[in-house]
């Protein structure tokens, strides 16, 4: 029989009741309750008289109802979705399981009657309450009220526009869009749903019957397909109308850039077009302006490396290097410098291809390759503006490299990127595009390379039980031997990882500081002689051996362990052990 909240019950006077709170703090909390509008429980909690669990606990007991938390809740999307997503924010409830035909509902306030009744009226169906706490439970409406729904029926809408006689699709660009038409309205919530799943890049894919829809979600593809193909070339039309493209070019790449705010956060997206088979694809990267950069103590460098670190971007002249894919977070880790090095008395010029966040008494100058403005020609043009500190973008030519060694050699700090797997290559990479040794082995401090790997989803932590196959690799770390003891996780899939069993990502990362016998090596050309020399350095930890760390602490998983050190250092192929996807790790970094 469901459980029925009573009606002469006020929360107020239980927790005076029990103890919990004093008339004199219940009256209190009444009078600033009448000013601000909140609920009572709300406002005594931002007192301070009590605590959420204090109150959750009491509602439990007093009304007979379970208490759930939802972070360990595992949850059936049919059941969850027969409440519409605007109801359960409206009365914070949410359906979680369904027996003897009865429906168990978490509630935030299982005291409010208005919201009992509501339920009821709309569920069909006799409920049982749970009492929740609010703040899981409004986050766990992000996670599980996702609008891939929403977008399938979006889409099907704009389908049934596009018929052949609706209209043309080039009066699009003629007149003002209205809000409430189907391809805006499909856009918005394409925006709002890769915001809400923490995307970092959204792809959308025309094929021969069907358009993909992929969103990267901690360097990972997610998929949506719709079977209403003419919706791409819609999309796609009105990217270019946001972005200021040619929307008549379609045989030709383009790129560009537009911002839009979704829920308050203000998202620049940079496009980028190509043309395909079945038509244009589009790729948009997500950057979340409103959240701010990261400083150097949030990247989540390790302590003994961030220390090296800061001590070498202080040195007043020479070139620093960070290394890694595409998406490691390179230009996070060079922004964390950048902004520390940020001061009235220090002149900083930067050459970016594009420039991904605005920063304040910084020179930065986006590159146009098309006009003729490389990094070059911005790095070369920046030496005679009296520059203490530059940032160059990327080493993508002899040119470049050899400015910015020579603006090293004579009294500017250099930063840059470089595409390479490791620290221990990068050296050698410069010399191979072109630069004299000399140049090299004079100018240059140090390298870090980096990579993202994915975090153990804290909800479905798992213990886990290397294989035999994995128990022979960790052999080739030599652990100590409290570490072979150390117990492995992994995640089993939930709702808040959308059954990947990771959710979020961090950075693991390794520093070679240059030294005497690596710049002999270097003016030699000798490059067993470097690495030799780089590898018996005292300070130098490789990439697969800081992810190992985290896996031992539990942060990471082993399969993600295996990864870097693949693509690091060829030790190990995860193929046939760890599946899974083998392309660099993206994210909006």
């Amino acid at each position: 029989m469901a459980t029925e909240p009573k009606k002469k019950l006020r929360l107020g006077d239980l927790l005076v009741q029990n103890d919990v709170i004093t008339e004199e703090q219940l009256q209190t909390a009444l009078r600033e309750q009448k000013n601000s509008g909140r609920k009572l429980g709300k406002t005594l909690v931002d007192l301070g008289y009590v605590d959420e669990d204090t109150i959750l606990n009491m509602l439990s007991r007093q009304l007979d109802l379970p208490f759930v938390q939802l972070r360990h809740f595992r949850f059936n999307e049919q059941l969850v979705r027969r409440l519409p997503e605007a109801m359960a924010r409206r009365f914070r409830s949410l359906v979680l399981d369904e027996q003897g035909g009865e429906l168990l509902v978490g509630m935030a306030d299982p005291l409010d009657i208005f919201a009992y009744d509501e339920l009821v009226r709309v569920l069909k169906q006799p409920i049982r309450q749970a009492v929740v706490r609010e703040s899981e439970l409004l986050s766990t409406l992000d996670l599980v009220y996702r609008r891939t729904e929403e977008i399938a029926s979006l889409a099907e809408e704009l389908e049934d526009e596009l018929s052949d006689d609706a209209f043309d699709l080039a009066s699009m660009s003629e007149e003002p869009e209205s809000e409430d038409a189907p391809v805006v309205r499909l856009l918005k919530t394409l925006f709002e749903d890769a915001v809400q799943a923490r995307s970092s890049d959204i792809h959308i894919e025309p094929d021969e019957t069907v358009v993909r829809i992929r969103q990267r979600v901690d360097g990972v593809l997610q998929e949506q397909v719709m079977k209403e193909k003419r919706v791409n070339a819609a999309l796609v039309l009105r990217l270019k109308l946001m972005a200021g493209l040619n929307i008549s070019e379609k045989r030709l790449p383009q790129d560009g850039r537009f911002n839009v705010r979704v829920k308050g956060r203000s998202i620049d997206v940079r496009i980028s077009t190509m043309p395909v088979q079945y038509g244009e694809s589009v790729v948009m990267r997500l950057l979340d302006q409103s959240q701010g950069l990261l400083d150097l103590d949030s990247i989540g460098m390790p302590a003994e490396l961030l220390q090296r670190f800061r001590r070498m971007i202080r040195k007043p002249h020479g070139m620093i290097l960070v290394t890694g894919p595409t998406g490691s977070g390179k230009t996070t880790t060079l922004y964390g410098a950048l902004s520390e090095l940020n001061r009235p008395e220090v002149k900083i010029i930067t050459a970016e291809d594009p420039v991904e966040y605005r920063l304040p008494r910084i020179t930065q100058v986006q590159v146009h390759p098309r006009i003729g403005l490389e990094f070059a020609d911005v790095l070369r043009a920046g030496l005679r503006q009296d520059p203490d500190i530059m940032l160059v973008g990327e080493m993508r030519d002899r040119e470049t490299v050899e400015i910015g060694l020579r603006a090293a050699m004579t009294g500017h700090l250099v930063l840059s990127t470089l595409h390479t797997n490791d620290s221990i290559s990068s050296a050698m990479r410069l010399i191979d595009m072109g630069a004299e040794p000399f140049l090299v082995s004079s100018s240059l401090l140090g390298v870090v390379a980096q990579r993202l790997v994915r975090r153990v989803c804290e909800n479905c932590s798992a213990p886990y039980e290397p294989t035999e196959q994995e128990r022979v690799w960790l052999e080739t770390f030599d652990l100590d031997p409290l570490d072979r003891e150390a117990g492995f996780v992994h995640g089993r899939g939930c709702y808040q990882c959308s059954n990947t069993g990771y959710k979020g990502r961090i950075g693991v990362y390794e520093m070679l500081e240059m030294n005497e016998p690596m710049l002999d090596a270097l003016r030699q050309q000798d490059v067993s002689g470097f690495s030799k020399a780089a590898r018996q350095s005292p300070l130098y930890r490789p990439l697969g051996r800081c992810a190992m760390d985290y896996a031992l602490r539990g942060v990471t998983t082993l399969e993600e362990v295996a990864r870097v050190a693949a693509t690091s250092e060829g030790e190990f192929s995860p193929e046939d052990e760890f599946p899974g996807p083998d392309e660099p790790l993206g994210g909006a970094v």
